[in-house]
C-alpha cells in the first residue's frame, strides 16, 4: 500500500540541483510542493517554471507549518542548526526526511534533539549531475539510481515504508536499507573515495592543453571532478575516519599495482587486471 498520498503537503528545504530534482518530480505526481531556499532566483526561478507550487526565502513560520512531509537538501551543518531553530513551527505528526551524503554524524543528534511529537528518517538518494542549482534540475537523474533509507532504532516501521515510497515514487530502481554506520563505510568507498580519485587525478598534471589528447576513459574517470568544493569538504571531513580507511586501503592496492610494474610481474598485473573485471562484471547483471 502506498503511503505517500497525494494530498499531502511536501516542504523542500534547500531547492539546489537535488532538492529541485525532488521538487519536480513530486510535482509531476500531483503532491503539492512548497519550498524553502535563501536565493530568490532559485524560488522564483522554481515558481516561472512550475517546479513547485508556492516558496519562501525565509524560514517562514507559516510555510513550515503547512508541511506534512519536509525533506531537507541542506548541507549536513547546516541541517543541524535549521531543525534546532525551526522545529517548533512544524505540525504535530510531520515527517523529516533529508538527502545528506553522511549520517552517522547528524542523524542520532537531530533525533536527539528532535520534539517528540516529530519524526526524522535518514535517507540517501545516489544520484546527482555535475551542475548545480534548481535551474538544472532534473528528476530523470533518479530513474535507474539506487536509493538507501538509513533508519535507527527510533524510526517506526511506517516512516520506513513511508521513506521507501518517496524513492520507488521518484523512480529509484533499487531501495535499500542501512544503519547510519554501514551507509558512511560504504559510502567513504562508493563516493567519497571515487571522488577523492578524481581529484587527485586532475590536480597531478597542470597541462592546460590535457583536453586536446584525452579520450573517454578519462573524461568518464574523471567527470566528478568538477566538485563543489564547499560540500565536499564538509562531507569529507565529517566521514573523516571511514574515508581515511577507504583512502589506505586505495593506496596499498595502487602501490602493488606499482610493484609488480616496476618488477615487470606481467601475471600480477594481470592477475589484478582479471579480478577487477570479474568485480565490474557484477555491474553489468544488474
Amino acid at each position: 500500500m502506498q503511503l505517500v498520498q497525494k494530498e499531502k503537503t511536501i516542504l523542500i528545504v534547500g531547492l539546489g540541483l537535488i532538492g529541485g530534482s525532488y521538487a519536480k518530480g513530486l510535482k509531476k505526481l500531483g503532491f503539492r510542493v512548497i519550498a524553502i531556499d535563501i536565493r530568490k532566483e532559485a524560488i522564483d526561478y522554481a515558481l516561472q517554471n512550475g517546479i513547485i507550487d508556492d516558496g519562501y526565502t525565509e524560514n517562514s513560520p507559516e510555510a513550515i507549518g503547512k508541511a506534512d512531509i519536509a525533506v531537507f537538501a541542506l548541507y549536513p551543518k547546516v541541517f543541524v542548526k535549521w531543525v534546532e531553530e525551526n522545529q517548533q513551527h512544524f505540525r504535530p505528526g510531520t515527517l523529516l526526511t533529508d538527502v545528506t551524503g553522511v549520517k552517522s554524524c547528524l542523524v542520532y543528534e537531530i533525533q536527539e534533539k528532535l520534539r517528540k511529537d516529530l519524526e526524522f528518517i535518514a535517507a540517501h538518494p545516489m544520484a546527482g549531475k555535475e551542475v548545480y542549482g534548481v535551474e538544472n534540475s532534473d528528476d530523470a537523474i533518479f530513474r535507474g539510481a539506487n536509493y538507501i533509507v538509513v533508519p535507527t532504532e527510533h524510526n517506526t516501521k511506517e516512516a520506513v515504508e513511508t521513506c521507501k515510497d518517496i524513492g520507488k515514487l521518484l523512480g529509484f530502481q533499487r531501495v535499500s536499507e542501512l544503519s547510519p554506520e554501514a551507509h558512511d563505510e560504504m559510502i567513504g568507498f562508493v563516493s567519497q573515495l571515487t571522488h577523492a580519485i578524481a581529484v587527485s587525478l586532475m590536480t597531478s598534471c597542470d597541462n592546460e592543453e590535457l583536453v586536446n589528447y584525452t579520450g573517454d576513459s578519462f573524461r568518464d574517470l574523471t567527470r566528478i571532478a568538477r566538485i563543489n568544493d564547499a560540500m565536499w569538504s564538509e562531507l569529507f571531513l565529517l566521514n573523516k575516519d571511514a574515508l581515511l580507511a577507504k583512502m589506505d586501503i586505495f593506496m596499498k592496492e595502487f602501490l602493488d599495482l606499482r610493484e609488480a610494474l616496476n618488477q615487470e610481474d606481467s601475471e600480477k598485473i594481470r592477475e589484478k587486471m582479471r579480478l577487477s573485471t570479474a568485480r565490474r562484471a557484477l555491474f553489468d547483471k544488474k
